[in-house]
C-alpha cells in the first residue's frame, strides 16, 4: 500500500514548551509533543485523523505544496522541517470483503485481543498486516 508523505513545520521546544507541529498542506492540522519523537508521532496521528474526517465529510483532500514554497512562507520563519509518512487513509477507506481460514484457537485469541483494545477483528488483522509489512 502506498504511503503518503507530508512536510511538517516544527516550532522548537525547550524545557518549558512543547515542540509545536504545523502541517502546512492541511489547514487546521497541528499537534505538539514534549519531545521531538513525540511531536512526530502526534503529527502522524493528527494527519491521519484529519484525512479521515475530510473523507467522511465528503470534502476534498488538500493538494500538497512544495517544501520550498512552505519554507519561503514567512509564517514559518524559525521553524525546522521534517517529513511524516502516514498510512494511505483514502485507500484504507475502501474496504473489500475477503474469506480466509485460520485455526479456531487463533481466531478466538484475535477476537479477545481486538475486543480488549476496542477494535474489530478486521481492524486488528489490517493493523497486524500493516505492521508486519512495515518490518520488511
Amino acid at each position: 500500500m502506498k504511503h503518503l508523505i507530508f512536510p511538517i513545520a516544527i516550532e522548537p521546544g525547550d524545557g518549558t514548551h512543547a515542540f509545536g507541529v504545523v502541517v502546512p498542506d492541511i489547514p487546521g492540522c497541528h499537534s505538539a509533543g514534549d519531545t521531538l519523537e513525540e511531536a512526530f508521532a502526534n503529527a502522524k496521528e493528527a494527519i491521519e485523523s484529519h484525512l479521515d474526517t475530510l473523507l467522511d465529510e465528503g470534502l476534498p483532500l488538500p493538494e500538497p505544496g512544495t517544501l520550498q514554497a512552505h519554507r519561503d512562507n514567512p509564517e514559518f520563519a524559525g521553524f525546522a522541517w521534517g517529513f511524516v509518512t502516514t498510512r494511505n487513509i483514502p485507500a484504507l477507506k475502501k474496504a473489500i470483503r475477503i474469506n480466509i481460514s485460520l485455526p479456531e484457537v487463533l481466531v478466538l485469541e484475535i477476537d479477545a485481543y481486538a475486543t480488549a483494545r476496542g477494535m474489530s477483528r478486521s481492524a486488528f488483522l489490517a493493523l497486524a498486516a500493516e505492521h508486519e509489512m512495515a518490518q520488511a
